[in-house]
């Protein structure tokens, strides 16, 4: 088992991340009153019992979500409100997130409003929710704009038991290892070759050590929570491919994409804008081969129109006076926050887009040339 320590200005935690460790919850409910479960219908069917099997006998009350995004909306959150009074529950109360990252940012959002707030555990079952269940952002989405209700709010404790993790699709897996990607890519280039070098498929987890880069990834966004737990710097480092990834989540309806297909999207757009702008070798070529043989869909969906895209990221928390602000990459493991043009920001998007029937020859001859073109800038 591996314990990470989550040092930030409000709390510090543990992070604890193994295989089986779930008995550890057990000694760290015992000062709270009620126990409040807030997770998913597949989780309801494939894990509750594993969970509740854990748990001292305290009074226990579980709400089960819709599952994915679905479960971040204002009628799900009111109704997660309800439940909690209708039950009885207190300050002393605790909320465990049991599920991924669509689970943790709303009953962190709960635990963050109810009674003005209470505590809460993450206990993360997705690869993706490495990412999430760490740093303390919570919060639901807005019909105008993914997850821009919500506030910072520090779990008491996160028991990431990769056991869970056996069950996940084949889908889900990609998802969550789409944000394991961009923590090498924002953060360590040897840790990103490692990446490149070892992973082949990602079919069987227990192939390659996923616990080791899982760590990695965590420490990677710890160090960064750190020195700015409320994004007013450098925390916005970690959203380097969601500016386009949650502009394509939400044109495409929250749910339709996942979270972590929208970032790999995100990821590819984001480089080759970087590297127009600061121009770095990268073996751009190699790179986009490993994520199609990993399975990867990499390219922007061709039902986006660029003007319906570029509505959304104005709509971005990072946006300054409706202009776009995007994390870029100086040099592999060297973020930047930059404006961009919009005529780069249009471009660049019709020449990653799929069948795009707007670019003119030239774009598409571009498109075809792009990763000779990049890779020796």
């Amino acid at each position: 088992m591996d314990v990470i320590h989550v040092s930030t200005a409000s709390k510090n935690y543990h992070v604890y991340l193994g295989r089986e460790i779930l008995g550890n919850l057990k000694d760290h409910l015992t000062e709270f009153s009620k126990l409040w479960i807030i997770t998913n219908t597949d989780l309801k069917e494939l894990h509750l019992d594993t969970l509740t099997n854990h748990l001292p006998n305290i009074d226990t009350h579980i709400y089960i979500a819709p599952n994915g995004e679905n479960a971040k909306t204002f009628e799900i959150y009111q109704d997660c409100i309800s439940f909690g009074m209708n039950h009885g529950m207190d300050r002393h109360s605790v909320v465990l997130a049991f599920g991924g990252g669509a689970i943790g940012d709303l009953a962190g959002f709960v635990s963050a409003t109810y009674m003005r707030g209470i505590a809460f555990i993450q206990l993360p079952t997705t690869i993706l929710a490495h990412d999430s269940a760490v740093g303390g952002k919570v919060g639901i989405n807005h019909p105008l704009g993914k997850n821009m209700v919500g506030a910072f709010k520090q779990p008491d404790l996160v028991i990431y038991d990769t056991q869970f993790l056996a069950t996940l699709s084949i889908r889900e897996k990609r998802s969550g290892f789409a944000e394991i990607i961009k923590h090498a890519i924002i953060s360590d280039p040897l840790f990103l070759q490692e990446l490149i070098n070892e992973i082949k498929s990602l079919e069987d987890l227990t192939a390659f050590p996923l616990q080791r880069y899982l760590k990695k990834g965590i420490e990677t966004k710890a160090n960064i929570v750190k020195q700015d737990e409320v994004e007013k710097d450098i925390r916005s480092y970690l959203n380097f491919g969601h500016t386009l990834a949650h502009a394509l989540e939400a044109e495409a309806g929250f749910g339709e994409l996942t979270h972590g297909e929208a970032v790999l999207i995100g990821i590819v757009y984001a480089l080759n804008l970087s590297m127009q702008i600061y121009p770095f070798a990268f073996p751009y070529e190699s790179f986009i081969s490993w994520l199609e043989e990993l399975g990867y869909e990499w390219k922007i969906p061709d039902n986006c129109s660029f003007e319906a895209i570029l509505e959304w990221m104005v709509r971005d928390k990072k946006s300054i006076r409706n202009e776009p602000v995007f994390v870029l990459l100086q040099d592999l493991g060297s973020p930047v926050r930059q404006k961009v043009n919009q005529e780069l920001l249009r471009k660049t998007f019709l020449d990653l887009q799929v069948n795009n029937k707007e670019c003119s020859q030239n774009e598409m001859e571009r498109t075809n040339a792009s990763t000779t073109c990049i890779s020796t800038r």
